[in-house]
């Protein structure tokens, strides 16, 4: 099935949300809450599986759930489809801080592969699948997993990724070291390892952890300075530990009542 051809534009700098414009019976399909708004024209509809076998049999749809099951993805997709006469628009909202990314699968070679929950939306057409990691080190300490999700077709896709992202272009045999978590897609012709980091003291001291993601090329990837693992790290470390009990803020006499309580 070929990919619809879809116009957008890509609104704002740390909290971005991407606009498509829909020609008449052109449809996009999106993560499941991604939605920010959308025309009047726009009819939404809740599908089983990744939306692109709708023309297929319960069977299909099925296979496409547990694909998107696996990956830790919602079992359903949402499909947007312009049924009114002329241009219509519908806005996808980044779920945190980042950026969006607008990929072309036909300039990628038709695959690309990136880290689950990295899809927002793509032209429909194109299908969500996974693929698995070869080596059992990449699976248990290369950040990632065991499975990446697979998006293929030939229409442009948008992946969202955290904080700043940076592509590099990697030369055949050429490697590149990356944190693990801040890989945020990569061609299929990237392979993945993982490389221990040194020594026991940079393991234990240097805040890296022990393992560091290998890629060697050739291909492109795409990098981001802040995934959400490291966010909602940071966020718990500054959360006070109370057990859900009201701390209070500003001076010590904000607590006073409950010395009180206490006795």
């Amino acid at each position: 099935m070929a990919a619809d051809v879809i116009d957008f534009q890509i609104h704002g700098a740390e909290m971005q949300f991407i606009e498509v414009e829909l020609d008449p019976r052109e449809s996009a399909i999106a993560e499941a809450g991604a939605m920010m708004f959308m025309d009047a024209a726009i009819n939404m509809e809740t599908v089983f599986g990744d939306g692109s076998a709708q023309e297929g049999g319960f069977f299909s749809k099925l296979v496409g759930a547990g694909k998107r099951l696996v990956t830790g993805e919602s079992l359903f997709t949402t499909v947007f489809t312009n049924g009114g006469h002329g241009k219509a628009r519908v806005a996808f909202a980044s779920p945190y801080p980042g950026k969006v990314i607008p990929l072309s699968l036909a300039e990628l070679g038709g695959e690309l592969h990136c880290q689950k929950e990295a899809f927002l939306c793509a032209a429909r057409g194109v299908s969500l699948g996974i693929a698995f990691q070869k080596r059992i080190g990449v699976g248990l300490f290369g950040g990632e997993g065991f499975i990446l999700q697979k998006l293929s077709g030939t229409g442009l896709v948008f992946v969202h990724a955290g904080g700043t992202v940076v592509e590099k272009t990697l030369m055949p045999g050429e490697k590149l070291k990356v944190d693990t978590g801040c890989l945020v897609a990569k061609m299929p012709s990237v392979d993945m390892s993982v490389g221990y980091i040194g020594s026991v003291k940079s393991a234990v001291f240097g805040g890296e952890g022990f393992f560091l993601t290998e890629l060697t090329g050739p291909g492109r990837v795409w990098l981001q300075s802040l995934p959400f693992s490291r966010l909602a790290g940071r966020i718990h470390q500054s959360t006070p530990q109370t057990d859900g009990r009201d701390t209070g803020e500003g001076t010590i006499m904000d607590n006073f009542p409950e010395l009180f309580r206490r006795r």
